[in-house]
C-alpha cells in the first residue's frame, strides 16, 4: 500500500515540474565514412515553488539528449528559500570557473531582469522579481553553475535565527531598521 502511494506522489511531483531547454550544442566526429553528429543539451527543471535543478545530456539525437538532461536535472534538484514566494531574501554572488553572477532581491513588480541561462533558472524556480548580472564568461554551462552556487548560499531569516539561537523577529527587524536608516 505504501509503495503505491509513493509512486503516485512521485508521478504527481513530476507533473508539477517545468523544464526549460537552455542550449543545444552539436558536435561532429570525423570518421572514415564522413561525419558523425552528436548533440549535448543543457536543461533546467523546477517546480516554480522553490525547487530547481539542471542537467546535461548527450546523445546522437536531440530529443534523446534533452530526455537525458531532464532526468539528470530532476535527480539534482535543490531547494531555495524565497521571500514571500517571489524574490530572494538577500543579495548574493556566485562563481564557477570564469563565470561570476550577482543576484539581487527586487521589489514587487520588477520582474526577472536576467540574461539567457539565468532567466531559465529563475522562471523554473518560481522567482518573479530579481535583478541578476552575469560577469565574465557567457558560456551557458558556467553561468548556470555559478547561479546554482549563488542559490546554494542563500539563507532565510529562519535558518539564520536557528543557527544564532535567536528569534526570527530579531533578524528581520534589523533588516527593516537598516532600511529606515537609509
Amino acid at each position: 500500500m505504501a509503495r503505491n502511494s509513493r509512486r503516485d506522489r512521485d508521478k504527481r511531483e513530476e507533473s508539477d515540474i517545468v523544464d526549460k531547454l537552455v542550449s543545444i550544442n552539436r558536435v561532429a566526429k570525423v570518421v572514415k565514412g564522413g561525419r558523425r553528429f552528436g548533440f549535448a543539451a543543457l536543461v533546467v527543471v523546477g517546480d516554480e515553488k522553490g525547487r530547481v535543478g539542471f542537467g546535461s545530456g548527450k546523445a546522437r539525437e536531440v530529443p534523446e539528449a534533452i530526455r537525458k538532461g531532464t532526468e539528470k536535472a530532476k535527480r539534482n534538484m535543490i531547494r531555495v528559500p524565497l521571500r514571500e514566494g517571489r524574490t530572494l531574501h538577500h543579495d548574493v554572488r556566485g562563481r564557477y570557473g570564469a563565470g561570476q553572477v550577482v543576484l539581487r532581491a527586487a521589489p514587487p513588480g520588477t520582474g526577472i531582469i536576467a540574461g539567457g541561462p539565468m532567466r531559465a533558472v529563475f522562471e523554473t524556480l518560481g522567482v518573479q522579481d530579481v535583478v541578476a548580472k552575469s560577469l565574465g564568461t557567457q558560456n551557458p554551462h558556467n553561468m548556470i553553475k555559478a547561479t546554482f552556487e549563488a542559490l546554494k548560499t542563500l539563507q532565510s531569516p529562519r535558518m539564520v535565527a536557528t543557527r544564532r539561537g535567536r528569534k526570527v523577529g530579531d533578524i528581520v527587524g534589523r533588516r527593516d531598521h537598516d532600511q529606515a536608516e537609509a
